[in-house]
């Protein structure tokens, strides 16, 4: 009789052992196929001016040394020119290979070298840049975007500018730079409430950057590497001007977000984009209707994730469709020029986490939009810092994708991510997140993880590497030593 006993437990354990090993083997099937790709259409822009970076780093160094009151005439003189070329530009319609706007261009470049030895040009630079970034904005209007010379023209300006200014942030001492540097103050009769200081409107947009590897992977794989990865649509309540954030998380979908949570989510940077009063005289409550729309289509419905970044449709939707949809709803189509991905490095690696279309509205572009005023920028010293490590890490990272590397996992793990993935489906049927995101395979989950570990390696050598370059030489490298220094972390990672 014990006999007996102990053999049925013998083989309920080995049934047990036998099914386990069972379903582990039919787990380890892989089921998700990613196509071949092959680049796209369009050439990415690229600067192709180390030499010009180098010098500017040796014009830094020897301001430093001679100190302010020779740098002086020298700044002077600049503003005086750049002064003098903006008014030309703001005071007629330029086509944008007008010799004028590559005159610009060096000049603001010239002038970020010295102003780190004169601090108090400081603000001065950043008039300066409002005005450019307006008046440059109001030409594009006139411009074919889809032309390549009108693109390159309005990011070179735009980007170019935005980047001097930040290597002058970080170079100057914090309390010389404000956390907020304010834009354009674009009238809006929308309902209102504050944002740290600011007026925030029902319909502006909030552009942002994620602190996650992968959003650096958004903001910089794609043909015109920007700083944004996020995009939200502000809803201010007509009635007690309570402010909402309207927006598309990987993890949950669609959500209403107070502002606490939205900041509490972290962010390395925020700009408040609004559209231009001037082309809605005649439904100047138009943004506010757009996120009205917004509001009450997410109250009422459970919207998912767009993996796939189709903006086309709108069962689901990914950050950027949560404003272009609203918007379109009533007549206003934004991203005046689509987004796109050409590298096939970059295309494998996003194709791998579930993107289909190489086409689409990355939330970076949405700045050069000439139908949107930029109201203001949030960005302090410590997180505009780690904003430009990540950015560095990951156009390295997306060098190794363009030579061939690709993002996998360990293919014993595969069982453990579907089971987790099994289990994330059942706590999203009850409305809950899992870990495994909603429309994500388990096979995209374990490429993310495999990305996101490499991106932090990457960085953790990084930051080694440029404390050393700091305590060498006195200042904090700029971004072209970052790339090279990222270069050199990433061959320390197998």
């Amino acid at each position: 009789m014990i006999k007996k006993m102990k053999n049925k437990k013998v083989s309920k354990l080995f049934i047990a052992i036998l099914t386990l090993a069972v379903s582990y083997i039919l787990l380890l099937i892989p089921t998700e196929e990613i196509p071949s790709l092959s680049s796209g259409p369009q050439r990415p822009f690229i600067w192709n001016l180390d030499s010009l970076w180098m010098n500017l780093e040796t014009e830094f160094k020897t301001a430093s040394i001679d100190g302010c009151d020779k740098v002086t005439p020298k700044l002077d003189s600049l503003f005086l020119q750049s002064d003098s070329l903006l008014s030309q530009i703001s005071a007629q319609k330029l086509e944008p290979s007008d010799k004028r706007f590559a005159l610009l261009e060096n000049n603001i470049f010239k002038t970020a070298t010295l102003i780190p030895t004169c601090g108090q040009y400081f603000p001065k630079y950043i008039d300066f840049y409002s005005s450019l970034r307006n008046s440059v904005k109001e030409q594009s209007i006139h411009w074919d975007l889809n032309s390549r010379e009108a693109k390159n023209t309005l990011y070179r300006l735009l980007y170019g500018n935005r980047t001097a200014i930040e290597e002058v942030m970080l170079q100057l001492p914090k309390n010389q730079v404000s956390a907020l540097i304010n834009g354009i103050d674009e009238p809006s009769e929308t309902p209102s409430g504050k944002l740290l200081g600011l007026d925030l409107h029902s319909g502006d947009i909030l552009v942002s950057r994620g602190g996650a590897p992968t959003s650096a992977l958004i903001a910089r794989g794609n043909d015109y590497p920007g700083n944004f990865s996020h995009i939200a649509l502000v809803h201010v309540s007509s009635e007690t001007n309570l402010i909402s954030i309207i927006e598309s998380h990987i993890e949950v979908g669609v959500v209403i977000s107070s502002l606490k949570e939205y900041l509490n989510d972290k962010k390395l940077r925020i700009m408040v984009l609004r559209m231009r009063s001037e082309l809605i005289k005649d439904k100047p409550l138009l943004p506010h209707l757009a996120a009205e729309f917004a509001y009450q289509q997410t109250t009422e419905n459970h919207i998912p994730y767009d993996f796939e970044m189709n903006f086309n449709e709108s069962d689901k939707l990914f950050c950027s469709e949560v404003a272009s949809s609203a918007y379109r709803e009533f007549g206003v189509k934004l991203w005046t020029d689509l987004s796109t991905i050409s590298t096939i490095g970059a295309r494998n690696w996003l194709a791998a986490f579930g993107v289909k279309y190489f086409e689409t509205q990355e939330p970076a572009d949405l700045e050069y939009d000439p139908q949107l005023s930029v109201v203001a920028e949030w960005r302090d010293a410590e997180t505009l810092y780690k904003d430009h490590m990540d950015n560095a890490v990951t156009d390295i990272m997306l060098e190794e994708a363009e030579n061939g590397r690709m993002l996998s996992y360990d293919w014993y793990i595969l069982p453990i991510g579907r089971v987790m993935k099994y289990y994330s489906l059942i706590l999203n049927m009850f409305g809950l997140e899992g870990p495994v995101p909603e429309g994500m395979s388990a096979e995209a989950a374990l490429k993310n993880v495999d990305y996101s570990d490499r991106h932090d390696a990457i960085n953790k050598e990084l930051i080694l590497l440029a404390d050393k370059f700091e305590n060498k030489n006195g200042y904090k490298p700029p971004y072209w030593e970052l790339v090279k220094l990222a270069r050199s972390a990433s061959l320390q990672i197998p």
